[in-house]
């Protein structure tokens, strides 16, 4: 099978060269306990080798064959999550004021909202946003491509951290904002991004090589 196909099914190469990993997608890590039911039924039955749980909120499927991805993925009944590839990949988020005594801004309803309209669209580089509903920082906003971190009056906006060899810390561009704000923000943020970015080229190298200034012209332009 071509990798594009693969690709489109969801299905990440394993070390070994033979088997695959899948990963449903589960927005912030939210699931029911009748899907997780699921989820470990599939995994019996395709003989995974292991179910692991990601750093991206989420729940891989590790170590099955080719032939058996498509029953999988019929059993599972669900849509796969952009592991890889130049897109919008995991938008992580915290319990926020839904579920956590120390939320201070909602990060679960912004968090599905902006998964719903992001992930999975392809841009420049693959791209991550993580959102926290209080300055203990949670959904590692620092380090994300885009960060949303609540604060006691509003949401802070952050852009342009990245892990990997060259790590960034995020760079505060906003404060205060309501989540009609940040939705309009992080449209921008992703239009400028989309039609300006290089191929392989992060938003914070885009950034460095603009000029946070002119990024921030461009934003509001």
């Amino acid at each position: 099978m071509a990798a594009t196909d693969l690709l489109d099914k969801g299905a990440v190469l394993q070390r070994d060269k033979e088997t695959f990993a899948v990963v449903p997608h589960m927005p912030g890590g939210l699931v029911t306990p009748e899907v997780l039911r699921r989820i470990a039924d599939v995994a019996e039955k395709y003989h995974a080798q292991a179910l692991k749980l990601t750093s991206a909120q989420r729940l891989a499927i590790v170590g099955l064959k080719e032939e058996d991805l498509d029953e999988v993925w019929r059993d599972l009944d669900m849509k796969p999550s952009y592991a890889i590839g130049l897109c919008v990949r995991s938008i992580k988020f915290c319990p926020g004021t839904t579920f956590c005594k120390r939320g201070q801004q909602d990060s679960v309803g912004l968090g599905l909202k902006l998964d719903e309209r992001y992930h999975g669209m392809q841009l420049p580089s693959k791209f991550k946003m993580g959102i926290s509903g209080c300055a203990n920082s949670c959904g590692e906003n620092h380090f994300r491509d885009v960060g949303v971190m609540g604060m006691p009056k509003g949401f802070r906006l952050m852009v342009g951290g990245n892990g990997g060899t060259t790590p960034r810390i995020a760079r505060t561009i906003y404060d205060n904002l309501d989540e009609e704000q940040i939705l309009e923000k992080v449209d921008r943020i992703v239009k400028v991004y989309s039609q300006s970015g290089k191929k392989h080229e992060r938003i914070g190298k885009y950034i460095d090589r603009v000029g946070l200034e002119e990024f921030i012209n461009q934003l509001e332009s």
